[in-house]
């Protein structure tokens, strides 16, 4: 048996009930671990973190109020010695890096909640650092991709809310010929031929969210 001071204490934060039971009562079976808190979104996350000061922190992304990555950079601002592992279903290379840049010590898809998720606590723990392979792929495959510029993504967002050029340039104060020639930019930068297709990609990568 392990005594208390051996036991990693874990917070869970994910908006769905459902994984936070998956991953309770996997770490329920593991006599080295045990779930402390959970949180429903970014702010209770902060608020069970500063109670709790758990070891490991098992992040979701998306969710209301106040996303995963706002809540990475509003842990780590307080405490930087925060261990937070993100558990997303979003292989999305530009979201992997946002979190990881954030602090994130790993980065784990929620179809590894199994013994890769247990072994990833583990190794967090003792330092180390951890990505699911397919986020690894994704992340190797647009390493020397031209970045889009924050004038660009914005442009890419609304254009998935299904605004045209003219009232693009309107809400963001610009001529309709800047929306033109950044969305020309957008499509070279992605390797995609029209708008719609440009979206998909964006929303795959975590360029934009949904």
């Amino acid at each position: 048996m392990s005594s208390d001071s051996d036991v990693i204490r874990i917070l869970a934060v994910d908006d769905h009930r459902l994984i936070r039971r998956g991953i309770a009562g996997l770490v329920a079976t593991q006599a080295d671990m045990r779930v402390v808190a959970e949180a429903t979104n970014g702010r209770e996350a902060l608020k069970e973190f500063r109670a709790h000061r758990p070891d490991i922190t098992l992040m979701d992304m998306q969710m209301p109020e106040m996303s995963g990555l706002d809540a990475i950079i509003a842990i780590r601002g307080e405490y930087p010695e925060a261990r937070i592992i993100v558990l997303t279903t979003y292989s999305g290379d530009v979201q992997a890096l946002r979190a990881l840049k954030a602090g994130a010590r790993a980065y784990l898809l929620k179809d590894a909640l199994d013994l890769e998720l247990l072994d990833t606590i583990r190794a967090v723990h003792a330092g180390r650092k951890a990505i699911s392979p397919e986020v690894s792929f994704q992340l190797a495959e647009h390493a020397t991709d031209d970045a889009l510029t924050a004038a660009e993504v914005r442009v890419l967002a609304l254009i998935a809310e299904g605004r045209a050029n003219k009232e693009i340039a309107k809400r963001l104060s610009i001529s309709e010929a800047t929306v033109k020639g950044q969305i020309r930019n957008i499509l070279s930068k992605l390797g995609v031929k029209d708008r719609t297709h440009a979206v998909m990609i964006g929303l795959k990568r975590g360029i934009i969210q949904h």
